[in-house]
């Protein structure tokens, strides 16, 4: 017997936060979608899957529809059959590439199509409201300067701050304020690595000071689902009153910015 070779599915993103799938099969009957199933929950989303052209149909995820933040993923259920693993095919996301949301909808929705360890199909998702995005840190004299721009809110002029947090498994929490040139939707701040104690620092921003949302800084507005094994920075050797330390920033496996410190 000739096993049924796998499905595929081609990924079209769109600048909005829009994704369009389109599948190789024949015919899918009356209630063939294609299924998006959330890791580490309950959650599915169905969208349904219509013929588009001989031997290919078409399922849209619009940028409209809420998807929770996570990993999901994807599967085609043909006609009444069991949903199967979809596996990815042709990928188009050029238009994410320089996508600048408006932010007027008070949130920044970002689906990023990608394959697993195992060759399958799943779409990153990220729902940030509101969202500060970096476009990356860049290394100063003894630290790093990261700028960047917040979506859904605006800074507050001589209120807006940032902080690095520090994460207790580390041994100790421990806290960090930094002030914040600010010009409405615009960012910039510096991290003086000599003022920090080993451990793993987180990256937030303060846009309406202590009263308002804390916002954890992120890249999320480009192609890459997963930053953390493709972007690497240099590491700084500072002396402080905790002795030797080295410093590195990077991204988290969520794509959000952080710190490192060891000590030498």
């Amino acid at each position: 017997m000739t096993p049924t070779p796998p499905l595929r599915a081609d990924c079209t993103a769109d600048s909005a936060g829009g994704l369009t799938f389109d599948v190789a099969a024949r015919e899918g009957g009356d209630t063939a979608h294609l299924v998006l199933r959330r890791r580490d929950g309950d959650d599915e989303v169905g969208l349904p899957l219509v013929p588009v052209a001989e031997d290919r149909l078409r399922a849209a995820l619009p940028s409209s529809v809420a998807l929770p933040e996570g990993r999901w993923d994807a599967y085609a259920r043909l006609a009444d059959g069991e949903p199967l693993r979809l596996l990815p095919g042709v990928t188009d996301l050029s238009s994410l590439a320089d996508r600048a949301p408006s932010g007027l909808l008070g949130h920044v929705a970002v689906r990023i199509p990608y394959a697993t360890r195992r060759g399958n199909l799943t779409v990153r998702s990220w729902l940030r409201a509101p969202h500060a995005e970096t476009d990356g840190p860049r290394p100063a004299d003894g630290g790093l300067t990261v700028r960047g721009r917040v979506y859904g809110t605006e800074l507050a002029p001589g209120a807006a701050y940032a902080e690095l947090r520090r994460r207790p498994d580390a041994g100790g929490a421990g806290l960090r304020r930094l002030d914040v040139a600010a010009d409405r939707t615009e960012f910039r701040l510096d991290v003086d690595y000599g003022t920090l104690e080993p451990g793993v620092w987180d990256l937030w921003l303060r846009p309406a000071g202590e009263a308002g949302p804390a916002v954890r800084v992120a890249r999320l507005l480009d192609d890459v689902a997963d930053k953390q094994p493709v972007f690497s920075f240099p590491r700084a050797r500072v002396t402080t009153p905790h002795g030797a330390l080295e410093a590195v920033p990077h991204y988290t496996w969520d794509n959000d910015l952080s710190v490192s410190v060891t000590a030498l």
